[in-house]
């Protein structure tokens, strides 16, 4: 990996640079698409409409800027199976978009921005492993603190109902990392959400590194440091004020009312990584020697069944001891 020159400020401009109408219906807030503010992030973006979301794309970082989805209870009651048909974005050009070569020994997963586990049928599935919806993502926050905020987020949509919600990276920093010499790998990963029952809206913020650490932050603090206007109709007191979003547990959970989660072991729940593990003949829970190799079927090979509940963990006896 080689150091970036190409520098990404995260100064907001009092302008907005890259107003965003959108082709891209019923994804979005009132059917409007975040906003970049930021100059450097402008070059080379295009935006890829999809089945049940939608990714603005830049071709200088090769990753999405930010992805948009509206969850709703109905479309998670009818999830799908796993795919796993990893693939370059053929609408994009070939200078422009990430190929499977790049991750390729990279040490990086294959991160989704709108998860696989989001997705309603077989087309939004296929849709998802896209990489143009993909970061170079370290694997100990893919698989765990990261897997428990998409959980959360699907239970948070169960309960409320619908849920408007952005996702994307933040690249920080003038010493920024290419996997493959052409990939950039992020500084933060974010996840903002809109409640419409509510009026509220906050994110969820981790640094794409090893470790357990996450923030809940406003709108208005997410924007400044990403760049982006992530919901433009949002009133400026719900951006000011930020949601109490639930602790990431990833576990099915209805006691969402006050935003106070039944508590859970963290330790159970994150286990170190161990980057020998690989996809191989293991089918069930009883084959699976340890939580994280469970974990790690469960993300990267498809083995879809040993989530029974669909709440993000899998081999419930197993990685919490139940």
């Amino acid at each position: 990996m080689r150091p970036l020159k190409y520098l990404f400020t995260t100064i907001a401009l009092s302008t907005l640079l890259l107003s965003a109408p959108t082709e891209c219906s019923n994804v979005y807030y009132e059917n409007e698409a975040p906003d970049i503010t930021n100059s450097k992030l402008t070059p080379k973006t295009k935006e890829l409409c999809y089945s049940v979301f939608a990714v603005m794309h830049s071709g200088i970082s090769k990753t999405p800027l930010y992805v948009g989805e509206h969850l709703t209870r109905v479309g998670l009651g009818s999830r799908s199976e796993r795919t796993n048909d990893f693939r370059s974005e053929d609408r994009l050009p070939g200078d422009e978009r990430a190929e499977l070569n790049d991750y390729a020994r990279s040490g990086y997963d294959r991160g989704h921005m709108a998860p696989s586990a989001d997705m309603p049928n077989a087309q939004a599935q296929h849709d998802s492993f896209t990489l143009a919806n993909m970061i170079p993502q370290h694997q100990e926050n893919n698989r765990g603190i990261w897997a428990q905020i998409e959980g959360t987020t699907r239970n948070l949509a169960k309960d409320r109902g619908e849920l408007y919600v952005v996702t994307g990276p933040i690249f920080m920093g003038s010493n920024l990392q290419r996997i493959g010499g052409r990939v950039l790998i992020p500084t933060k990963i974010y996840k903002a959400i809109y409640d419409p029952s509510s009026g509220f809206a906050g994110a969820y913020i981790t640094d794409n590194a090893e470790g357990n650490n996450y923030k809940v932050i406003s709108i208005a603090e997410l924007e400044q440091l990403a760049g982006i206007k992530i919901f433009p109709k949002l009133s400026e007191k719900a951006k000011q004020n930020a949601m109490k979003l639930p602790k990431p547990t990833g576990r099915n959970n209805n006691n969402f009312k006050n935003n106070i989660p039944a508590p859970i072991p963290t330790t159970q729940l994150i286990p170190a990584v161990n980057t020998n593990i690989e996809c191989k003949d293991k089918k069930t829970c009883r084959e699976m020697d340890s939580c994280e190799e469970a974990q790690f079927y469960l993300n990267n090979c498809g083995v879809t069944k040993i989530d029974g509940d669909g709440d993000g963990i899998p081999c419930e006896k197993l990685c919490r001891g139940k």
